[in-house]
């Protein structure tokens, strides 16, 4: 053991005469958090919208603060007529035009509603269902308070959203981020690392050495899991810290699904190194065959839902898909073992099929 603890030292040491490279591993994950959190937002917020108010009323003067003080639209402009109004949005100095039909406050005790127009410049197209979706209901509350609940009014819609009230962006991107990151540090640097020491002939001196192959791995990999944890923690440190995302769940098991997630990573990287016959190739595979899955078939950014048939059947065999669905209702849910007791199952199988094709690539290797 103090063979294998001395190599242990010796690849961490390593690691940290390349303060280069520790640097750029170990402030990514923070920059990557900060820029999902910040930069890349699915939310509506102080949208460009225009209003035209031919009603001139009480009512349609509420509407119009109702609009400007939710937060999500910001009143760029008051038109006076529709060909203002046609070409704002042609100009693209408003994203939505909202014009209030003449009579709004009386119109809206009649049984067939007021009328209330929703223009939006649909070059955008989700940007505009998601401008239209949001007005159309602070309209309709608005229009529920003048009128009251009555019989003759059609039955209101209540929506509710669950664990995201607030529909914040960052909640999706906490679990993503981790998933990608330690996929990278685990896979890509462990497959690169392995490879380098074959392509400059040092792995033959190691495997005549005191060493049994399994500790030459163990002792490459065993960095990488602490490094590896250390940006996991930075990563929920920044989304509960600064943007508030919650931890509803055990923190031991989350701890349990990321030790899981990382030896899982880490073993696709030595299964990466077996393949590869130089650092080029294992860092092309671990790009192309892991990063880009990791971030377009694991549900991170594109529901899984909204894919096509081949494609969602196709995701079933990406790690990270597990990973984030576990994270995501062991944070935001306060789920137990009770119910991510699948996706551990299932990062446990492809943690075996990994570990074992790599000890026959290895064993063929050698003969």
């Amino acid at each position: 053991m103090k063979q294998l603890w001395r190599f242990i030292v010796k690849e961490a040491m390593h690691i940290l005469r390349d303060r280069r490279t520790l640097s750029v591993l170990l402030l990514m994950p923070l920059a990557q958090i900060l820029i999902f959190g910040y930069v890349i937002s699915t939310e509506i917020k102080d949208a460009r919208i225009g209003v035209l108010d031919k009603a001139g009323d009480y009512a349609s003067e509420g509407l119009r603060n109702r609009l400007a003080a939710s937060g999500y639209f910001k009143v760029e402009r008051i038109f006076v007529n529709e060909e203002e109004v046609a070409a704002a949005l042609r100009s693209g100095a408003v994203q939505m035009a909202v014009v209030i039909g003449p009579g709004f406050g009386s119109a809206s005790s009649d049984p067939d509603g007021s009328r209330v127009q929703l223009l939006a410049d649909a070059s955008e197209a989700n940007t505009a269902q998601m401008l239209v979706n949001y007005a159309e209901g602070i309209v309709r509350d608005y229009e529920q308070e003048l009128v009251g609940v009555q019989a003759k009014q059609a039955a209101l819609v209540e929506v509710r959203m669950a664990y995201n009230p607030s529909l914040k962006g960052v909640f999706m991107s906490v679990p993503g981020i981790m998933a990608m990151i330690l996929m990278l540090v685990s896979a890509m640097m462990t497959s690169i690392s392995i490879t380098r020491e074959k392509e400059y002939g040092s792995m033959e001196i190691l495997l005549v050495s005191p060493l049994k192959p399994w500790q030459i791995i163990l002792g490459k990999v065993s960095p990488y899991v602490f490094l590896s944890f250390l940006n996991a923690a930075s990563i929920l440190a920044v989304g509960v810290g600064v943007f508030k995302v919650p931890m509803m769940g055990s923190w031991l098991l989350l701890a349990l699904v990321n030790f899981l997630y990382i030896l899982l990573a880490l073993s696709l990287g030595i299964f990466i190194s077996t393949v590869a016959p130089n650092q080029m190739v294992a860092m092309f595979i671990s790009l192309f065959a892991l990063m880009l899955p990791t971030i377009l078939l694991s549900g991170f950014i594109y529901p899984i839902e909204n894919m096509p048939v081949a494609l969602q059947w196709f995701s079933k065999l990406m790690p990270p898909r597990y990973y984030i669905e576990a994270v995501k209702v062991l944070m935001f849910k306060g789920a137990g073992l009770g119910v991510v007791w699948k996706e551990l199952l299932l990062m446990l199988a492809f943690l075996g099929a990994f570990l074992s094709l790599s000890v026959y690539n290895f064993k063929v290797r050698l003969e």
